[in-house]
């Protein structure tokens, strides 16, 4: 999957800024180049994250479905914090 388009990644930044979540002591250009650099990372490391999951997931389950994995994992281990 391609790193997300530049009017997306704007967008989460904006979405971010309304959140109660929103990060402070960054500024807006700050925070849009953490969301571009997460996404870089995200885009770079697909391969490693697909090679890591169990054979039987890899082939089994979609695009879709090992991201949203992924995104289940992530969410748990912020909420724990």
């Amino acid at each position: 999957m391609a790193a997300l388009p530049d009017q997306t990644r704007a967008d989460m930044s904006a979405d971010i800024q309304r959140t109660p979540d929103c990060p402070g002591g960054v500024t807006k250009a700050e925070l849009r180049a953490a969301i571009n650099a997460a996404d870089d990372w995200a885009d770079a490391n697909a391969a490693a994250y697909n090679a890591a999951l169990p054979a039987a997931a890899r082939t089994a389950l979609t695009a879709r479905q090992k991201a949203r994995v992924l995104e289940f994992v992530i969410r748990k281990r912020w909420e724990a914090a």
